[in-house]
């Protein structure tokens, strides 16, 4: 098709020139510059035109021909900006054909090979530790370093489809466990949502994960703002966010993205790539 297109552009330029000096006022091609090797050359002041080397389509190509043949019949490059608006919208510009997309069919998040390893603070600088004998992680301040803070591992999943999504799909565990964070609400309760550590027996089950399909839970949309200021958003709960108390050793959970009396918003640090 390409080579087609060539020729049909070559016998138009051969046959019927729109830019010889035949009673216009248009002068010859002038392609003596070494941009002629690249396709393009000088028509007239004012005027260039550029041959690409891309593929073109048979409607492409009987387009610009008509345009040529449109500027032949005027009688100066100078053109107003009205006629050279009616001449593009009358012989350049195509019709644009929508491509429907169908997003009806439901969220599928596949999990990724990326892990990193981190601990994670927050906009406080407390450290989120697991709290002895019960399914929750605290927020405390520690004293001497990083050696006794809490490793967690943030595996990443695909964007799902055509579908927008608030940010970076993710799971969070605790590092050399299989305690995962989750957020989820009491059965058969219209109580909030609440963040738990869940021990996972089989991690195969969160290979992919399908909208609806009960482990929504244990995905967070992480967003990042300012190159490391962290939020988690629950995907099964919109707008409940990983949060944690102003107070001292204080159990991390989930609030809404108005509550002004919790923090939501945390930092990564000591990253590395587990794999």
């Amino acid at each position: 098709m390409a080579d087609k297109n060539l020729l049909l552009v070559e016998s138009f330029f051969d046959n019927d020139s729109a830019f010889e000096s035949d009673g216009t006022d248009f002068d010859e091609l002038d392609c003596s510059d070494p941009l002629a090797m690249s396709g393009r050359c000088d028509l007239h002041k004012g005027l260039r035109i550029e041959i690409s080397e891309q593929p073109h389509t048979m409607r492409q190509v009987t387009n610009i021909i008509i345009a040529l043949q449109k500027f032949k019949q005027v009688r100066s490059t100078e053109f107003t900006d009205h006629e050279l608006f009616n001449i593009i919208i009358e012989n350049i510009v195509e019709e644009s054909m929508g491509l429907k997309v169908n997003c009806e069919s439901s969220r599928t998040y596949n999990k990724q090979d990326r892990v990193i390893q981190c601990t994670v603070c927050d906009g406080l600088k407390k450290s989120l530790v697991q709290s002895q004998g019960t399914p929750n992680l605290l927020a405390v301040t520690l004293r001497g370093g990083n050696s006794n803070r809490m490793g967690i591992n943030l595996s990443t999943y695909t964007t799902p489809g055509c579908k927008a999504t608030n940010g970076q799909p993710i799971c969070l565990k605790i590092a050399q466990s299989n305690l995962y964070l989750a957020c989820t609400k009491e059965s058969g309760t219209s109580s909030q949502p609440h963040l738990i550590l869940e021990d996972v027996k089989d991690e195969e089950t969160l290979k992919t994960i399908e909208e609806n399909d009960g482990m929504e839970r244990f995905l967070f949309f992480r967003k990042v703002t300012g190159g490391s200021i962290n939020t988690f958003e629950s995907v099964k709960y919109p707008h409940w966010f990983i949060s944690t108390s102003k107070n001292e050793s204080m159990p991390v959970d989930m609030c809404v993205e108005e509550d002004t009396s919790r923090q939501k918003v945390f930092t990564l640090q000591d990253q590395k790539n587990l794999n």
